[in-house]
């Protein structure tokens, strides 16, 4: 195991590595970079293997520092920090995508995908309006990085349909756009909190139910609270990594070659971390499934109800939140 994660490692650095050595320049420049992702988590691996190979490329003269576990705050902050030029970049969720460019969050809405070959169709498809929309609010996104699948945890006590929930107690996120619709149409009352705050609520009982991505869950310490796993996908959890533009500007006034080096690295970055991050996440889905008490598996009857709340929640998501046409469209790219 140490040595194909060795090896996997390696082979992202010499991907990374590809690109040119840039030109000398005067002074070394630095970009800052804010994560959720904890520096020793498989997120943090890619990063420092990105963080090492632009120092490389460049004979030290760019350098990225990254600030790990939200250290920078939630997204929203972060996003706020990247808008007052405080922050370079950040490595988001659709939570922090959504406060760029509101529309990208909809291909995290439930029950639309449940494979990664469906999501990036559908993504494809949207991406050159989604980099436009970006751009037009001060934003550069370097490319994807997808978080994982979406599943529901819960202490105590099982989940099987939709107004199980009306009794527990989950949480939201504070820059969530979905889950209080979701919330709305089954009739709970969701805690607000940011990442950090999520892990101490599940151990003090203030929350008893966690959605989440199995390694983001097993990560963060939370599936390890955790006793019951309801074995459906929710949805896809989709994130990226950002730039402001005025960061890009900056470094490109500074030397072209250094930002160049930035961006292509950075695109290489994500497409490493979505390769790795959907094969790890699949695989802590499993080993968290072995080590629950109980792991329900769902009747037609009781699946249709989910379905059903899924489908309400699109369509209220369309008469506000999202535009009804890009609901609606992305409906149909999915089969739905």
């Amino acid at each position: 195991m140490l040595r194909k994660s060795v090896a996997a490692i390696v082979g992202t650095f010499l991907v990374l590595g590809s690109l040119s050595t840039v030109a000398d320049v005067s002074a070394a420049e630095q970009i800052t970079i804010g994560t959720p992702a904890p520096r020793s988590s498989p997120w943090g691996k890619v990063f420092r293997v990105w963080k090492a190979a632009v120092k490389k490329k460049t004979d030290g003269k760019l350098k990225l520092k990254f600030y790990w576990n939200s250290q920078q705050g939630g997204e929203g902050a972060m996003i706020g920090k990247m808008r007052a030029g405080q922050l370079d970049g950040a490595a988001v969720t659709a939570a922090g995508l959504g406060k760029i460019y509101k529309p990208t969050v909809a291909l995290q809405t439930p029950g639309l995908f449940y494979d990664w070959k469906t999501l990036d169709r559908v993504r494809d498809s949207m991406t050159d309006e989604i980099k436009a929309g970006a751009k037009k609010n001060g934003f550069y996104l370097a490319g994807f990085g997808d978080v994982g699948m979406y599943h529901l945890m819960s202490i105590g006590r099982e989940v099987r349909v939709p107004s199980d929930l009306k009794v527990m107690k989950p949480y939201r996120l504070s820059d969530d756009y979905i889950i209080p619709t979701f919330a709305q149409i089954i009739g709970f009352t969701p805690v607000p909190m940011t990442i950090p705050e999520i892990l101490p609520a599940l151990t003090s009982g203030r929350i008893n139910v966690a959605l989440s991505p199995a390694l983001a869950a097993e990560q963060l310490q939370w599936a390890p609270q955790c006793d019951h796993l309801l074995d459906k996908t929710m949805a896809t959890g989709i994130g990226g990594i950002v730039f402001s533009q005025q960061s890009i500007d900056r470094l490109a006034a500074a030397d072209p070659q250094l930002a160049k080096v930035l961006t292509k690295t950075g695109a290489k970055a994500a497409k490493m971390l979505t390769k790795r991050i959907r094969k790890r996440d699949a695989e802590a889905y499993e080993r968290i499934k072995t080590r629950m008490s109980k792991v329900v598996t769902l009747s037609a009857a009781e699946n249709a109800e989910w379905e059903s709340v899924f489908a309400k929640v699109r369509k209220r998501l369309g008469q506000g939140t999202f535009d009804a046409a890009l609901i609606s469209r992305i409906e149909k790219l999915a089969g739905k």
